[in-house]
């Protein structure tokens, strides 16, 4: 639609995690093809990042957005080693390697071999004190059970119980996976985030049987950075690749500090004025094919939109040009975490572990507890002890809203029932996340692609992606960013 010799405007709408990395692959895929781009990134905070957030106080490092990554998912690596941030990536204390479920409002370590919830090692898991010798039983049923024969989507919760039983599903698998998510597994789509398990019963027809497969070949393709641990994060912080991405975004307009209002649509709205029958109008004159309007009433014309907002802002702006009801069925869910700084001679506590997590049966207002100070070393001075305690899941909102004062009483109440912990905190931080966490439905990847293909046919050039679509994590966002740059620029 525009001129020859002009280049391609891209507006990227989002300038978190999944916004900055469509933008920067596709500066990288136009500079490949010789393409001639102009990006500018709209966002209505007033600093690009989107929830990562590093905080830098009094010798701490505090994430108050994500944490840390995967270090199996190695889109994020990658991004790292072309932003030259190789030597800036870290790994979890080799000296913190236990994590703890609460149980009975006792802490029990997760027993060796567990992997998301399924156990891979026999003896570790049968000597646990996690679940009964009929909850352990059970869940051995998997190694002779048949594997479920009717194909399609499923949910995550109703497949664990049908697989190991509902003892493994509640006790262990909830707390751990939930944590990912916030979410209810009962609801969440099991083939849009762990597909892994119904691959393994199909391939194994075992879902222990499979997670022990996956468990040896999936160390042995690891890179050396990403074999030290389980999670990944950089010495500086997350910020430090937000602040990368800025750099070798140098060249790109930014928006920020204002919204999107609109996005219209110029061949509709050129239909509609003069009763053009085709786009012949919009195309003679060079104009483009969209525009989206600022709420300070600024124009930005458009080629293309590469849309990383959340679904249901995603939904309000686009619900005007084409049905959104697949944006619709995506809810979201709240959370917030305290983090506490403590002067390690008051604490009383010594650390042997990276925390704990915290099934819904425990009655807590608390989710999980980070040990940040012994997870990862970068963190805190050694004279201090940081921890991060996590509140909000699906079903169980409401305490992540409560006025600060209380929610601080809240999750001081609950480490000390669970760790005795009665010092005062030299600080506290609280960051609210609200509508945060993207619950995937069953049926969501069809959805997905019912979405996109309908975009595509009424709405071309307009490519959305992000959290809501196809994995939360940091690694799937910077994937998906990488994806959405090649999907557009291929159709330029």
């Amino acid at each position: 639609m525009r001129r020859i010799g002009e280049p391609d405007r891209i507006v990227v709408i989002g300038g978190g995690i999944s916004g900055l990395s469509s933008a920067f692959y596709l500066q990288r895929e136009a500079e490949r093809l010789g393409k001639d781009i102009r990006l500018t990134i709209v966002d209505g905070a007033p600093a690009l990042g989107g929830k990562i957030n590093t905080l830098q106080r009094d010798g701490f490092v505090i994430e108050k957005g994500p944490d840390s990554f995967l270090a199996r998912k190695l889109a994020i690596i990658d991004l790292a080693t072309e932003l030259g941030l190789s030597d800036e990536l870290t790994t979890t204390n080799p000296g913190a390697k236990k994590t703890y479920i609460l149980h009975r409002k006792k802490l029990h370590p997760m027993p060796a071999g567990l992997v998301l919830g399924v156990p891979t090692e026999m003896k570790p898991f049968l000597k646990s004190g996690l679940v009964s010798w009929g909850g352990k039983l059970r869940a051995l049923m998997d190694l002779a059970l048949p594997a479920r024969k009717v194909q399609g989507d499923e949910s995550l919760g109703g497949f664990l119980e049908r697989r190991v039983g509902s003892q493994i599903m509640t006790q262990i698998a909830e707390p751990l996976l939930a944590g990912i998510y916030a979410g209810d597994l009962r609801k969440l789509s099991i083939q849009a985030t762990f597909p892994q398990f119904a691959a393994s019963e199909r391939k194994h027809g075992s879902l222990i049987r499979g997670m022990q497969h996956n468990r040896k070949a999936g160390a042995a393709a690891l890179p050396a950075v990403a074999k030290g641990g389980t999670f990944l994060t950089f010495k500086g912080g997350l910020t430090t690749v937000v602040k990368a991405l800025d750099k070798a975004l140098s060249g790109a307009d930014r928006k920020l500090g204002v919204k999107v209002a609109e996005i219209r649509d110029e061949r509709r709205v050129a239909v509609k004025r003069e009763g053009q029958s085709s786009e012949a109008g919009v195309q003679e004159n060079g104009q483009a094919r969209y525009t989206v309007v600022l709420e300070n009433g600024e124009q930005l014309p458009a080629d293309r939109i590469v849309m990383t907002a959340p679904a249901h802002d995603a939904a309000d702006l686009l619900e005007p040009l084409t049905d959104v009801s697949e944006l619709r069925a995506i809810h979201y869910v709240s959370v917030a975490n305290v983090v506490m700084a403590f002067d390690k001679a008051t604490f009383g506590l010594d650390f042997d572990g990276s925390g704990f997590l915290v099934p819904r049966s425990e009655g807590l207002s608390i989710t999980a507890c980070t040990w940040t100070s012994s997870k990862w070393l970068h963190t805190s001075p050694g004279d201090k002890v940081l921890l991060r305690c996590y509140v909000g899941r699906a079903g169980d909102e409401e305490k992540a809203k409560l006025p600060d004062e209380e929610l601080i009483a809240a999750v001081r109440h609950d480490i000390e029932v669970t760790m005795g912990i009665k010092a005062e905190p030299l600080f506290t931080e609280i960051t609210r996340l609200y509508r945060s966490m993207p619950q995937y439905p069953v049926g969501h990847l069809d959805n997905v692609k019912r979405l996109r293909a309908r975009l595509a046919q009424e709405l071309p050039g307009v490519w959305v992606t992000g959290a809501a679509f196809d994995g939360v994590g940091l690694p799937d966002c910077v994937r998906q960013g990488k994806e959405a740059a090649k999907a557009i620029l291929a159709e330029a």
